[in-house]
């Protein structure tokens, strides 16, 4: 049995031990996906994903993200009442999966082709696409307005990548636009049609925000993890404190036990609405509305915490660390900036909106792509 958890620390290490260099070059991840590809890590079995997303995503969010959304349309697949389809897209273990359906950009549209169709269009963010072997895409029919899901590869004849994606954070995620021009997709890669009213594809919105929540705890505790180094070995006691060492300030560490019991429980919650959506999964035809909106306020529940934590984690420590932490050298500011810009990729408020609103009237979440 492979050891999912080991390996994906060894990668982690290679990772970290460049990654303030890597985030300050900003080019496009392709040294870092094949990384990931040579490991063996693409083919990390379901038990372990969460795990490894976590991971990775503490030594270099931008790849937690990738692989994050990797094992997740490979997940997301199966929801598809399609199995020989998804079987497929598992058929190559090396083959690294990024997904175009940002839920607010429906600017694809299909063509019926014969046994397949032509998609043309523009999606303004496609995380980790200009980089990957293959796509799950969404796109409309233009003849009968159902939405369709499908795969293609991502070198396929009439797809270009704009890369324009430059932003604060998140900087190795490829997370740029993505044009079709008059690309054929064969009918045999139909994943299948997403009714707006399916209870089972809905859990893919759910799986989008849950592997979001892993990749904040995972930036959690990679700050911590870093400032805790840099404490004991490089921060000095304020000349007040009466102390020999930052490590013994005992402000300083109560300051870290409530970053360390906040991330603690954000990883608990995170387990929890993992498995609430693994017991949803599980449910097949017998899964309940009620079920669902369970699973969607867990997950949300989830989110919201981890969304404080991350921010609050990647901001308190340079108060534990010192003024000398802000050194560009050191590049502790990519935590707070790769925090900041993923956490802000749906509103946040209207997920604790949506557990007040079932806490207190017992209202189920909508059908959203995002909820």
């Amino acid at each position: 049995m492979t050891d999912w958890i080991g390996l994906a620390e060894e990668v982690a290490a290679r990772l970290k031990a460049d990654a303030v260099e890597r985030d300050r070059a900003n080019r496009p991840p392709a040294a870092e996906v094949e990384l990931l590809r040579s490991s063996g890590l693409l083919a990390a079995d379901d038990t372990a994903t969460d795990a490894v997303t976590r991971i990775i995503s503490a030594a270099d969010a931008s790849i937690g993200h990738l692989i994050g959304y990797h094992y997740l349309h490979l997940w997301r697949a199966q929801l598809f009442d399609n199995p020989a389809a998804a079987q497929r897209m598992r058929a190559d273990a090396n083959w690294f999966w990024s997904g175009v359906s940002n839920p607010l950009d429906a600017a694809l549209q299909l063509t019926p082709n014969g046994d397949g169709y032509t998609v043309n269009g523009r999606k303004t963010f496609a995380t980790g696409a200009s980089v990957a072997d293959r796509l799950v895409v969404s796109a409309t029919r233009v003849d009968n307005g159902d939405k369709l899901t499908f795969t293609v590869d991502a070198k396929a004849p009439g797809i270009s990548y704009p890369s324009d994606w430059d932003n604060t954070g998140q900087r190795l995620t490829a997370s740029g636009g993505i044009v079709f021009d008059d690309v054929e997709v064969d009918g045999q890669d139909v994943l299948g049609a997403q009714p707006a009213d399916s209870i089972r594809l809905s859990l893919a919105a759910l799986g989008f925000q849950l592997a979001l929540t892993q990749i904040h705890v995972g930036i959690a505790a990679g700050a911590l993890a870093e400032a805790a180094e840099y404490t004991r070995g490089q921060a000095r006691p304020w000349i007040l404190s009466g102390v020999e060492s930052a490590s013994t300030d005992p402000y300083i560490l109560a300051g870290y036990g409530e970053l360390v019991a906040s991330l603690e429980a954000a990883a608990t919650l995170a387990d929890r609405a993992s498995d609430s959506l693994r017991q949803s999964v599980a449910a097949g035809a017998e899964l309940t509305a009620e079920q669902r909106a369970s699973t969607a306020v867990t997950i949300s529940s989830a989110k919201v915490f981890s969304t404080r934590v991350a921010n609050e984690t990647t901001t308190k420590i340079f108060e534990f660390m010192g003024a000398r932490a802000t050194a560009t050298k050191y590049g502790y500011d990519r935590f707070w900036r790769n925090a900041r810009t993923l956490t802000l990729h749906d509103p946040v408020v209207y997920k604790a909106r949506e557990i007040g609103a079932y806490f207190l009237t017992g209202e189920h979440p909508p059908f959203t792509g995002y909820s």
